[in-house]
């Protein structure tokens, strides 16, 4: 007999089968449905509730559903949701006004997912070149480090390093290089031998789809002198890393720096939209003129309302604060697992990671799955690190939780 359903009219099961039988199998998930989603919890269709620790890879900063954020929508989205930006609007000046002071910046382009945002710095960061710089023509360097994952157009894949990313897949796009990360004497090399043709170093200042590596204490302040002693930009994605995730508002502020642009996506709306900017100074954004960029959908009246609230969510329940001080904690715990599995444990903020080093057969996805089945959802990445990320708004109680169904999971499994 069919469970009985508490949330939709679709089983598990059901939604499984017309996944596979009708969409395309670029994704290989964990075996569970989410039918709903409240602050750092989601349930399956049967009513089976979890707390999420993927956080929709850290869009959902500030909780599933947000009741602030989803008023913003709400309320927008019986006025006017889209108008082109053929026109004017009487949100979108509002909101360029209000992330610029956010974030300390003079200018914002808005865009919708993070792989625009990322393209939308390496157009931006070209021109920079060829006007402000002087590079000749077609010559433009852009510069990142290995281990990266900053999307998946064509463009950006040319960046990466991963196989799975790259293979068929090419040709790539000339002229993008990359150098080890966490490495600044690579960087040094390469901008004295390339540096007057190099328009900018886009780099993750923790790299997240990697396994949450966090570089050298100094590693992001260093690159950020070296690139200021050669004229090149200094780019920080901080898609993943940015809104509070890492106990600070970007992982650039614990280097003190501030990137000539910024990268961010995800958390900007709190995972109840696509929505993703890229800031920047008026002499580096206005580079761009009319007609050399866009998009039909960026900073369009209802992503601007909802951005807007989601960063006053972020300011105004002190979530930086929060992953900092939760984070401290959930390392410390996982630390005291006594575990031939448990390799490392690394992280900031609500930002963590274990690697895991396989023992008797069992792997990170086994443990996921069997954390999946103790009520926690997690996803391995590079298939020996599992990434710990919940939403910044989840309770200390419920944190300990989590960490007691982790410990166990794991401690059964070794």
């Amino acid at each position: 007999m069919a469970e009985k359903l508490v949330y939709g009219n679709i089983s598990s099961e059901e939604s499984i089968r017309l996944e596979k039988n009708y969409g395309a199998h670029n994704y290989h998930p964990l075996p569970v449905v989410l039918a709903k989603g409240e602050g750092a919890k989601v349930w399956d269709p049967e009513g089976n509730e979890y707390f999420d620790f993927l956080s929709a890879y850290s869009a959902v900063n500030q909780g599933h559903c947000h009741p602030h954020i989803i008023k913003a929508l709400t309320d927008q989205a019986q006025i006017l949701t889209l108008t082109s930006r053929a026109f004017f609007n009487n949100k979108l000046g509002e909101f360029e006004k209000f992330i610029t002071e956010f974030f300390g910046y003079e200018m914002v382009l808005p865009m919708n997912t993070g792989a625009e945002a990322v393209e939308t710095a390496m157009k931006l960061s070209r021109k920079w070149g060829y006007v402000k710089k002087g590079i000749e023509e077609d010559k433009g360097i852009l510069l990142f480090a290995e281990g990266n994952f900053h999307g998946r157009t064509i463009s950006i894949v040319t960046a990466s390093t991963d196989p799975d990313c790259r293979k068929g897949f090419g040709p790539f796009t000339p002229n993008i290089e990359n150098i080890p990360y966490n490495d600044t004497v690579a960087l040094e090399a390469f901008l004295k031998e390339h540096g007057k043709n190099v328009a900018a170093f886009i780099v993750e200042p923790i790299q997240g789809e990697a396994g949450v590596f966090v570089p050298d204490e100094n590693y992001v302040k260093d690159c950020y002198d070296i690139c200021k002693k050669y004229n090149v930009l200094f780019v920080a994605d901080e898609v993943q890393t940015g809104i509070a995730r890492t106990g600070r508002l970007l992982a650039s502020d614990y280097s003190g720096i501030k990137p000539d642009i910024v990268i961010l996506g995800k958390a900007v709306s709190g995972g109840v939209l696509p929505v993703s900017a890229v800031l920047s100074s008026k002499e580096i954004m206005l580079c761009i003129k009319p007609g050399e960029h866009g998009s039909t959908f960026g900073g369009f009246p209802l992503a601007c309302s909802v951005a807007k609230a989601a960063l006053e969510v972020v300011r105004d329940e002190n979530l930086i604060e929060r992953a900092d001080k939760l984070g401290k904690i959930f390392r410390a715990e996982m630390e005291k697992i006594d575990s031939p599995l448990i390799e490392r444990v690394r992280g900031k903020g609500l930002l963590n990671a274990i690697i895991i080093k396989p023992k008797d057969g069992v792997e990170a996805w086994d443990i996921c799955v069997k954390l999946k089945e103790n009520g926690l959802l997690a996803k391995p990445t590079h298939q020996h690190i599992i990434r710990f990320a919940p939403p910044l708004v989840i309770s200390e109680e419920d944190l300990m939780k989590a960490v007691n169904i982790i410990s166990d999971t794991i401690l059964s499994l070794s």
